[in-house]
């Protein structure tokens, strides 16, 4: 489900006009006009912000006072005006840590981007394989329907010669019927996959008529050992090592607030009866006694540890998981290839030969219907074993975040 150079090229600005849709077509738009990836490149924007607020020195501190101005009557007492500007220094690296925190932030909102682009990519391709099998099966139906068709045309011919009795009539009707209700909700179940489809880049209406794909395309599927070595570059596994970063550079920031800031100022005092100044000098600094951020140290500990914790469940969930669906593909490849070998070609043949000795009275009507029932079952059957098998390969792309025929090309390339 990755999207490659070809498919980032495509330039879609009427694709939502056209009669058939293509899966690159598909993943252009989503990335485009997909609010939920809107709004997490929203989360990337905001912490541009953040960066700069972190960034910022503090603000000076203008003070002014004046003490026994037209009160006093003590001649010893002499009435003053003072300004004062002072200014916040901080010590330690504080503003160096508040940015590094907010850089390592803003990376940690591109990796959940990351992670949200693979899944959306990911659904958009399981929508697309449902409008195709949607496709694939509404085109067996109506196979099956014609053929049907076929069956009572020839059904009442058999009765008008008395060949047959009317009893093989009326269930070759109602067979007819009951496919016709099977193909009606086929045809129902297509509509509701292209609009789940469009729904993704925001379009309650399709404006396609068909997609184009092929379900029956068939990849490579590496080793088992070579894609778990290959779990690293998993965009979810990378946000989970950057967030065990962050921790630790919000713990850096923790240790340098630890370090007390110093506040200098100046300023001059105006004696207002002897017409003379003074100017001022003045430095504050807390004596760290009680307050030493020993409990916001010891909490972004904590946090450090719990990310890395969080990291590793991350992994072993990707590495069960990526095991899970690899076992399920290997499973799902050797069932179409059976369905396609072994299953469907003698399926055929055998409708085939009954469906011919029907028309000549070698066969009844039931082993005709039957013979044709297990055909076109095994047809669906087919159908959906490679939807499941396309939907397979798209899982293991999503949690290796790369293309099956990217580790096919690496090895060759090795070799």
């Amino acid at each position: 489900v990755m999207d490659s150079p070809l498919e980032r090229s495509v330039n879609l600005s009427n694709a939502a006009r056209i009669n058939t849709l293509t899966l690159p077509q598909a993943l252009e738009l989503v990335l485009q006009n997909n609010p939920e990836l809107t709004a997490a490149a929203r989360e990337i924007s905001a912490f541009e912000g953040t960066k700069l607020q972190a960034s910022v020195f503090r603000n000076p501190d203008f003070i002014t006072e004046a003490e026994e101005v037209g009160v006093s009557n003590n001649p010893n007492i002499q009435p003053f005006v003072t300004l004062r500007i002072s200014q916040l220094f901080e010590l330690g690296g504080k503003r160096h840590a508040r940015m590094n925190v907010a850089g390592l932030g803003q990376e940690v909102a591109q990796q959940a981007y990351e992670v949200k682009r693979v899944e959306i990519m990911a659904r958009t391709a399981d929508a697309f394989i449902d409008v195709l099998e949607g496709q694939a099966l509404v085109e067996v139906l109506e196979n099956t329907f014609q053929l049907t068709e076929l069956a009572l045309s020839t059904a009442n011919k058999r009765v008008a010669a008395d060949k047959a009795p009317p009893m093989e009539a009326i269930r070759s009707k109602v067979n007819l019927s009951t496919v016709n209700v099977e193909l009606e909700q086929a045809r129902r179940n297509l509509a509701a996959a292209k609009t789940r489809l469009a729904l993704l880049w925001g379009e309650s209406m399709p404006q396609f008529d068909l997609v184009q794909g092929e379900l029956e395309a068939f990849v490579a599927i590496p080793e088992l050992d070579r894609l778990l070595e290959h779990i690293e570059m998993s965009p979810l596994l990378q946000q989970s090592s950057k967030q065990v970063t962050q921790r630790e550079a919000m713990l850096a920031l923790e240790s340098a607030r630890r370090i007390p800031d110093i506040r200098l100022g100046a300023g001059i005092r105006r004696y207002l009866e002897l017409d003379q100044n003074t100017a001022l000098l003045d430095m504050s600094i807390p004596i760290p006694i009680f307050d030493r951020n020993q409990g916001n140290r010891l909490e972004a500990q904590q946090r450090i540890y719990q990310a890395r914790d969080q990291r590793m469940a991350v992994e072993f969930q990707l590495r069960t998981e990526l095991t899970r669906v690899y076992e399920s593909l290997l499973a799902a490849q050797r069932e179409t290839q059976t369905l396609r070998d072994e299953v469907l070609p003698g399926a055929r043949k055998a409708f085939e030969l009954t469906n011919r000795g029907y028309q000549l009275g070698k066969f009844s009507f039931l082993e005709m219907l039957d013979a044709q029932r297990v055909f076109f079952q095994n047809r669906t059957l087919y159908v959906r074993a490679l939807a499941n098998y396309q939907r397979l390969v798209n899982a293991l792309e999503r949690l290796v975040a790369a293309p099956l025929e990217h580790f096919t090309l690496h090895r060759n390339g090795n070799n």
